[in-house]
This record gives structure tokens, C-alpha cells and sequence, in this order.
């Protein structure tokens, strides 16, 4: 494809193109740049991405790795060109928009280019290709434009997979869902390292573990990005990125568990910890489809961000560590006591509260999407049936003071159009969003998508948990501890969740089935069992 100085102009406004040499004006490459790269094999070891759509592009992502578990993925420290191209069909055969970007070493020799200029609501398909090698076509979307009338959207929620505790079956389900993005709620990688023996505990009895993390707990740089590697090497996981757009946010295995804010769970001083938050963060941007402007700077991130689908969802993506304060109670289930009302903590800082707020606020579509990482149900559960109610001190219900502003803001600006789609449990959970037990009124509901592995196969929901937590709260409507993920059906007058669970994920071929499908009508907050 020829460009115009226009066009250049206008695709290096939205980031990622560059073209080399003496090109347009003067424009060169690199000094360091490595003309004529050669491999022996495919550099494109951690397959394809796109995500963060809109009306008029997306973002494409590949990173060159012919070794991928070697330091810098096998690849030469210099920076190399990568040619791209878009098209209006999957067979390649319409072209629409081609050009080169810079892989650089720093990034890991990722690439991220920021497609503008495409139509609204429509597929295109991309590819990547490099000294002669080139990658399978992926699969993307543009968003309607904002004012467009939209009848449906479909997308999947799916989160929490721990390489260790299973296959990615799931993900292979999701590639073949008809739907048109994906959202990614955290816990894309684990930071833990390898078990050691190599067993897990089922039904009494030791089984060897499905698979192995390489290397031990991960801090630097390198160990994240090997770690990353590692986890794209899944041609199930591989398929899921070429098929559709997604968006994504991290949770906290990120970084480390439970970490939040500027603490981690181990007592780390916090100008120590924002040095592995730092390269954690680097290393999450060098691997996600996203755009230059959630590009980390030290240790800060911003994911938290809004898309619009026609007249039909405006969705919230929210980012619940980063801002967040400390848990309190040693971070364990506890009750809900003084502390999780105080208003000096806060789940997702105050310029994030006022950015949603304001976005609520002004919101015209038919329905809005809270995408967010953990649990908004104030769910109580007891360890016997004798002991004392205890609460997640992780979740909302551990900052009600915030939870409570939250669903005072829904109840007064949008009643009756907001859903909540979150993860981090490890288990499907679909109820209704109410204030406490003496005002049984739903506010909003919530679909909490189970992990992809983590978890390992689970035990169904007539385990302890499963009982205690349905006794105890009326409002919750299903619960079950098997891998999965949520597939959600929005209409114009009805958002519809099903639940989707896997027999088996500790072995390949696991039989997919819904465990249940709930629906709620927009104006009527409340989950009905469809």
C-alpha cells in the first residue's frame, strides 16, 4: 500500500508506525537498528493480539521471541523492523493498511501499533511478518460509532489462570464463542514459582500437576517476562487472542498476591516493592494489547478506562490494586468490623471515583458495564455452622465506605442499567447487588466469572463454602467451584449471564457445559434464572 504524507501523519498520531530510513521527510531509523535480521525458526513464538478497540481502530501486538524462554526471548539487543498489515478479509487479499514498526529491546521486542482510520463496526484482519517468516492472521473489531443504534453485544469475562493448575481449555471454548471482545479481569500469569515435587493434593491422594512454572518466584524484569513467555507458548491461549479484540486489566498476581497500592503481603518496605511493581508493570505492557497511554511510568499504570459500544454500553474498566489502601485484618476473612467503614481507606483512590462518577454521570446508553477485578457482593460465610459470619477483607466487603458511595451513585444517577462483571474468586458467583441485609432492594447485579485453571478442577457446589455462603445470603443466586468463564448476552432490554464450566481442566479434552443462564431487565435490577 502507498501512503501520503497524510497518511503517515495521521497513523504515527496514533502510535506505532514507523517508517525507516530516509523516508518522509528525513525520518530515520535508529542508529543501532538491525537491518537484515535472520532466524532459524519462527520469531513469533507468543502468537498475536489485538485489543482496546475503537469506532475507527485497535490495537495489534506481537513480540519477536524465537527462543522464548531465553534471556530476551533469543533475540539480538537491537532494535529490528516488523512489517504489519491490515485487510478487509481473512484470506489478506483486501488490503486496507500496511506498515512497519520498531521492535524494540527495551520493550522486549514487542510491538504495538495503534490503528486509526478504519470503519466503524466491522472485522478487519492483521498479520505480522519479519525476514520471511510471518504470523497466522488475527481477527479484529471496530466499535460502533458512539450515537449508532446497537441491537446486541456479546463478550466474554475470564481471568485466573494459573499455568500450573491446568490446561487452557477454556480458552480454546472461548475461540469459538460468537461474541466480539473479550475482557481479561487479572491474574494473567502467576508470579509464584515452580512447586518443587511437582504434586497437588486430589481427593485425599497426591497426582502429579498438569504443568510446571519455569524458575522460582519471579521479581526481576527478565524472570516477568520469561514468566509471560511461558504462559503464550498456549496455543489454546494463542487462539483466544488472534479471534477477537480484548481488554484487559491485572489483578494481583501480576505482581504479587494481595499486593495493594504500594504494599505487598510480605511486609516488603514500600520503596523496595515499587521496584518490582515497576518492572512487574513493564513487563505486563510489553505483553498486553494495549495503548501507549497505559504505558507505564516507574511504578504507576493507568488501566482504568471507558468504551463505548453505540447507543447500547458504555463500559468501565477499573483498576482496583493500584489506588487501593491496605487491607486490614491481616488481609484474612474476618468480620466487618469499624475499620472497613473508616473513610480515610479507599478501594480505587479519589481521582479514579470522580473519572467513573463523572463517566456514570453523563452516561446515555442503554446499559453500563462495571468491569472490575474482585467481588462488589457483601458476601458472608462461615468456617462451621457455629462460628461468627466472616467477610473477604480482599474484596469490596473489606471498603464498604467506598462500596457504599459506589452503590449510592448507581442508585441515584443510573438505577437499573448497570452490571458488574468481576473475577479473582475462583469460583462462578451471580446475584443481586443490595446495601446490607436490611435493605434487600437490589441496587445493581454482578456475574463473577470463575478462573481459567486456577483452582485446578474444583469441587462442584455442594462443598462447604458452597452451602455456608447460600445459607447466608439471600441475594446471592448461584455459586460453583469448576474452571470456566462467562459468556454475557446484552440486549437492548435484557442483560443475559451464562455461567460456563468445564468437567475437567488437569486434563486435555474437558467436556464444556452451563451450569446456569440468569437475566435481568434493564430498569429492574435483579437476576431471574432463564
Amino acid at each position: 500500500m502507498t501512503f501520503t504524507r497524510r497518511d503517515f501523519g495521521r497513523l504515527v498520531g496514533a502510535g506505532g508506525l514507523i517508517l525507516p530510513f530516509h523516508a518522509w521527510g528525513g525520518m530515520i531509523a535508529p542508529r543501532n537498528i538491525l537491518r537484515k535480521p535472520q532466524f532459524d525458526s519462527t520469531p513469533f513464538t507468543l502468537g498475536i493480539a489485538s485489543g482496546d478497540p475503537s469506532s475507527d481502530g485497535f490495537v495489534i501486538w506481537t513480540r519477536l521471541a524465537p527462543s522464548p524462554l531465553d534471556e530476551m526471548g533469543g533475540m539480538p539487543s537491537r532494535p529490528v523492523l516488523v512489517d504489519w498489515d491490515v485487510s478487509e478479509d481473512e484470506n489478506m487479499r483486501a488490503p486496507v493498511l500496511s506498515g512497519q514498526a520498531l521492535a524494540h529491546p527495551e520493550l522486549a521486542h514487542s510491538v504495538h501499533v495503534e490503528l486509526a482510520g478504519l470503519q466503524p463496526d466491522r472485522p478487519y484482519w492483521y498479520r505480522f511478518r519479519i525476514a520471511g517468516f510471518e504470523t497466522v492472521v488475527g481477527r479484529s473489531r471496530t466499535l460502533p460509532l458512539p450515537g449508532a443504534a446497537v441491537a446486541r453485544v456479546r463478550f466474554a469475562a475470564a481471568g485466573c489462570q494459573h499455568y500450573e493448575n491446568g490446561f487452557y481449555t477454556a480458552w480454546r471454548a472461548i475461540a469459538e464463542e460468537p461474541i466480539d471482545f473479550v475482557y481479561h479481569y487479572g491474574d494473567y500469569i502467576y508470579e509464584s514459582g515452580d512447586s518443587g515435587d511437582g504434586l497437588h493434593k486430589v481427593d485425599g491422594r497426591m497426582a502429579p500437576l498438569p504443568r510446571r512454572h519455569a524458575g522460582p518466584e519471579i521479581y526481576s524484569l527478565d524472570e516477568y517476562r520469561r514468566r509471560y513467555a511461558q504462559y503464550k507458548t498456549d496455543a489454546d491461549l494463542q487462539a483466544a487472542h488472534a479471534a477477537f479484540p480484548w481488554f484487559v486489566v491485572f489483578d494481583d498476581h501480576e505482581v504479587d498476591n494481595n499486593w495493594a497500592g504500594d504494599v505487598d503481603q510480605d511486609g516488603t518496605p514500600s520503596d523496595v516493592f515499587l521496584t518490582r511493581r515497576a518492572v512487574a508493570m513493564q513487563a505486563y505492557y510489553e505483553h498486553m494489547p494495549l495503548r501507549r497511554t497505559s504505558m507505564p511510568v516507574g511504578s504507576e499504570m493507568r488501566i482504568y478506562r471507558s468504551a463505548r459500544f453505540g447507543d447500547l454500553m458504555n463500559a468501565f474498566f477499573l483498576d482496583t490494586r493500584q489506588f487501593r489502601s491496605d487491607q486490614v485484618y491481616n488481609d484474612r476473612d474476618a468480620p466487618q468490623g469499624p475499620d472497613v467503614w473508616s473513610a480515610d481507606r479507599t478501594m480505587m483512590g479519589a481521582p479514579q471515583e470522580e473519572w467513573l462518577f463523572a463517566g456514570l454521570a453523563k452516561s446515555e446508553t442503554r446499559w453500563n458495564l462495571l468491569a472490575h477485578q474482585v467481588m462488589l457482593m457483601n458476601l458472608a460465610h462461615r468456617k462451621s455452622p457455629s462460628s461468627e459470619l466472616i467477610y473477604s477483607m480482599d474484596q469490596w466487603s473489606g471498603y464498604l465506605h467506598s462500596r457504599r458511595k459506589l452503590l449510592q451513585f448507581i442508585e441515584a444517577h443510573c438505577p437499573g442499567n448497570v452490571v458488574n462483571v468481576t473475577g479473582d474468586a475462583h469460583r462462578h458467583f451471580a446475584g443481586d447487588i443490595v446495601h446490607d441485609p436490611d435493605h434487600p432492594k437490589p441496587v445493581s447485579v454482578e456475574f463473577l466469572a470463575t478462573s481459567i485453571t486456577s483452582g485446578f478442577d474444583g469441587w462442584g457446589d455442594q462443598d462447604g463454602f458452597s452451602r455456608s455462603v447460600r445459607a447466608e445470603n439471600p441475594h446471592l443466586k448461584a455459586t460453583i467451584d469448576r474452571r470456566g468463564y462467562v459468556v454475557c448476552d446484552v440486549g437492548r432490554d435484557a442483560w443475559r449471564g451464562d455461567l460456563k464450566i468445564l468437567d475437567t481442566v488437569t486434563q486435555h479434552g474437558g467436556r464444556l457445559s452451563t451450569y446456569a443462564s440468569f437475566v435481568t431487565e434493564r430498569g429492574k435490577p435483579g437476576l431471574v434464572k432463564a
